[in-house]
């Protein structure tokens, strides 16, 4: 809308990336932050898990056996107390991609605030799969399993609750408890293993401590609830289901990070909703519909920031992943990525052979 001149944005790197992952499935959480972040032209310093550093250690001589120039890429160890709040704090470090709890994230949003560095937070998560009463409920128990038994219930994407309508409430509770009877518990390193154990005893203890909770506060074992025999001392739990008399108590609103899902039955859609967006957390949801009109309607009025219609744990890199609420802000993976890792720039271009008439003239 100006004469003789020519605007064009153009998009830098923003320079120094921390990303800084939990332990779980880490060569996902790591290659969705450094693929987009490298790409655009930054460089990483990725801070690993304490309970899992190796991994990100041999990762890093994989980018080196590759060519990498140094310091592309850099992979630090360590508590994360003083080496992470060293990491996110550091006035070098222009954006942090951070992957964990809301309580750490908080920690990572006040370090970065001395030097305004940008903060993505991909957090956790309490996601409700909802089944309505004209779904395939072989598939929806299907998905109900992979949504919450895979990986032991170690995902921030964990279906950990179920919301069922009444009428299929009892069926499909039953169908659930008999596939997750039938899992194979065993060494995450045998083949015929389908669920292993837990990453601490602590997360056990945890997990233990609260289905007990759930059980005095009115909820009904379904399935599992105990560690399984026969597998020593190893941090394994049954693969649980539980009936819970509200949305209230703690197994419904508290992520467990564990092969728990609680259940919650509804009357309708409106219902549906009220249950589903009841919690604190918005990273997720799975719908479970004959009716596309239901699930598109399910779909818009939920608040999280991704939604799987018949299906489950879908991802893919062109497809943007992140959550509401206390799940955080940012995207990985996507368009949306490049655009995090990199700032506008405006250019003006004047064309004009005259010089400036009046400098004391807005154009």
């Amino acid at each position: 809308d100006k004469p003789n001149m020519w605007t064009m944005t153009i998009r830098e790197p923003l320079g120094v990336v921390a990303a800084v992952v939990p332990w779980n499935s880490q060569l996902f959480l790591v290659a969705v932050k450094i693929g987009p972040a490298l790409a655009a032209g930054n460089t990483v310093v990725l801070k690993a898990s304490e309970h899992a550093s190796a991994p990100m250690l041999e990762f890093a001589k994989v980018f080196e056996e590759a060519g990498f120039p140094p310091g592309v890429f850099n992979v630090i160890s360590g508590l994360g107390e003083p080496c992470g709040r060293a990491l996110t704090s550091h006035p070098l470090v222009d954006r942090i991609s951070f992957t964990g709890g809301p309580e750490t994230a908080r920690h990572v949003v006040r370090n970065s605030a001395e030097n305004f560095a940008q903060v993505s937070l991909e957090l956790g998560g309490k996601s409700p799969v909802v089944i309505f009463d004209d779904a395939d409920l072989e598939s929806a128990t299907n998905g109900v399993l992979l949504s919450i038994f895979s990986a032991s219930g170690q995902s921030c994407v964990a279906g950990s609750r179920l919301l069922l309508h009444e009428s299929i409430h009892d069926e499909v509770l039953a169908r659930v408890a008999e596939k997750a009877s039938k899992i194979r518990i065993g060494d995450p390193l045998d083949e015929n293993s389908q669920m292993g154990p837990l990453a601490t005893q602590a997360q056990l203890n945890n997990i233990d401590s609260t289905v007990a909770d759930a059980k005095a506060n009115g909820a009904t074992l379904v399935h599992g609830g105990k560690q399984p025999a026969g597998l020593g001392d190893g941090w394994y739990y049954e693969p649980t289901v539980v009936a819970c008399p509200d949305q209230q108590i703690g197994i419904v609103q508290r992520e467990l990070f564990g092969p728990v899902v609680s259940a919650l039955r509804f009357t309708d859609e409106a219902h549906a909703l009220q249950l589903a967006n009841d919690c604190r957390f918005g990273l997720a949801a799975g719908i479970f519909t004959a009716d596309i009109g239901r699930a598109l309607r399910i779909t818009k009025g939920i608040r999280c920031g991704i939604v799987w219609v018949n299906t489950y744990r879908m991802v893919s890199p062109l497809a943007p992943f992140g959550g509401y609420k206390d799940s955080g802000y940012g995207r990985e993976s996507g368009l949306e990525a490049i655009y995090d890792y990199t700032r506008p720039k405006t250019v003006w271009l004047n064309t004009s052979p005259d010089p400036i008439a009046d400098p004391f003239v807005m154009q």
